[in-house]
């Protein structure tokens, strides 16, 4: 889909180009974006590269169990049917630590892993889960509070900001927890209000 999506506006940016006379500032921009594109690619890796390194310094030193452990009230209160120390949460948590700290690369291989786990545990209480192709109430609410995703430290956006020349990138961390705490406090109200129906039905 957004093969098409990218594809139409960049036949679009042609058409007008072309309509407007104005082909060569169309083609400088293209040329101009694409060489953009790679320093700021650059740039993230070297970020991303320092923070998935953290990341994985936290999780061979054990940190990542004690703050697993630390939002287990959170976790419980969020996923009451996930079984207790269950590997389905450490994958959670690690993908919540992830977006606290701004990190949406490196909170999508935690998610992914997440939602494997979420899925075997669904098939071993419904064997027949593979075949309905939908998701269960524990799915759902990890999806919906992983896009709402509050965020303490916004790395991407300050990276961002900082590579297009911002004069304060980091400016951006307060509005940002402000916006990331209103969207995850709606996602669990949300969820939590779409669940007692699911609950009822499918006790």
């Amino acid at each position: 889909m957004l093969n098409y999506l990218w594809g139409g506006m960049i036949i679009l940016a042609v058409i007008f180009g072309v309509i407007n006379g104005r082909v060569a500032e169309v083609g400088a921009a293209a040329i101009d974006s694409s060489k953009e594109a790679v320093t700021l690619c650059i740039t993230m890796l070297g970020i991303m590269s320092l923070w998935m390194g953290l990341m994985r310094i936290a999780k061979s030193s054990g940190l990542i169990d004690r703050l697993t452990r630390l939002l287990g009230p959170l976790l419980r209160f969020l996923f009451p049917r996930i079984p207790a120390n269950h590997k389905s949460l450490e994958y959670i948590a690690s993908n919540m630590i992830a977006n606290l700290l701004g990190l949406g690369w490196a909170a999508t291989p935690f998610g992914l892993k997440a939602m494997e786990s979420l899925a075997e545990l669904e098939t071993e209480r419904n064997p027949d889960f593979s075949k309905i192709r939908a998701a269960s109430n524990e799915m759902c609410t990890f999806l919906i509070i992983n896009i709402s995703s509050l965020q303490l430290i916004p790395v991407n956006l300050i990276a961002y900001r900082s590579q297009y020349g911002s004069a304060n990138p980091a400016s951006i961390i307060a509005p940002a927890i402000a916006a990331t705490l209103i969207s995850s406090s709606a996602a669990i109200l949300f969820c939590k209000i779409m669940d007692r129906p699911r609950r009822r039905s499918h006790p």
